[in-house]
């Protein structure tokens, strides 16, 4: 059993939020943040048995800026 499972949250191009989990074959999208939180919850759920579960889900949020010059 692992105590969490860390994914990594990022925005996507074509508007919403995109998370990915890291070492786990799991990836979820979502409008806004808080239905980007029940998804992952989600998709946590289904990938693992009730002994597998992580006890914590971290969102490692992700934001890319350019700058031009």
């Amino acid at each position: 059993m692992e105590n969490e499972i860390i994914f990594l949250v990022s925005e996507s191009p074509e508007g919403g939020y995109e998370a990915k989990a890291l070492g786990h074959s799991i990836f979820t999208e979502a409008d806004t943040l808080g239905e980007l939180r029940e998804a992952v919850t989600d998709a946590v759920r289904c990938h693992f048995d009730g002994a597998e579960m992580p006890r914590v889900i971290r969102l490692h949020m992700v934001k890319e800026e350019v700058i031009a010059i």
